[in-house]
């Protein structure tokens, strides 16, 4: 599979040559097109999740005394994230059942690759399917950021954290495939969010 862009991975262990070891087989098998990021601690995952835009984590289910991925899913609900198991010993089956898929340190370097291009595949298929479908918020979201407020106005417009708004914006890029207000600006008048002198007044503003 051809990948069309640089994916962002967080490796996530306590060891540092399982996590070295991991990155570098990243970077030498796919020419530099996943790029790693390497954690050691749950504080410093947390961190590296509200300060990154990443497409993949790679964490064990024991990693910082025991993780739980529907916690993070819900703190961290980036569009196309996507959680894989990094199993280095025996694990029970239902310990993985939060993930989206597994590797492990004994797999075959191929099938780790194989793996993770599945599921880009997968978040591409995905997204095709539902481009240019916005939930309620995001469209509310649209209206705001084409009337020229910014993200602090538009968490205290609609009771939300500024957090929530970021993640709201980089979701609506991920499904427009527009990364500029302006940009937003034609899609909320073209799909009739909001009438273009709305637009002219809040750009005055």
């Amino acid at each position: 599979m051809k990948l069309n862009r640089t994916l962002s991975v967080v490796v996530a262990d306590t060891s540092a040559i399982v996590r070295c070891g991991m990155s570098t087989l990243l970077k030498r098998l796919t020419q530099g097109k996943f790029i790693a990021v390497e954690v050691a601690s749950l504080d410093a995952l947390h961190h590296t999740l509200r300060s990154h835009e990443v497409d993949f984590v790679l964490v064990g289910p024991t990693f910082g005394g025991g993780i739980n991925i529907s916690e993070l899913r819900q703190h961290y609900p980036h569009s196309g994230l996507r959680y894989v198991a990094l199993l280095t010993h025996l694990t029970a089956p239902g310990l993985l059942q939060q993930y989206d898929s597994s590797v492990g340190i004994y797999d075959e370097p191929e099938d780790i690759i194989s793996k993770l291009e599945q599921l880009v595949q997968q978040e591409e298929e995905d997204g095709d399917s539902s481009q240019e479908t916005l939930s309620l918020r995001e469209k509310e979201i649209v209206c705001a950021v084409v009337k020229g407020l910014t993200n602090k106005e538009i968490a205290e417009q609609l009771f939300i954290s500024v957090h929530t708004v970021i993640t709201h914006r980089r979701n609506i890029s991920r499904k427009l495939q527009i990364h500029s207000p302006a940009g937003l600006t034609i899609y909320a008048i073209v799909n009739k969010l909001v009438d273009i002198q709305e637009v002219a007044v809040g750009q005055k503003e």
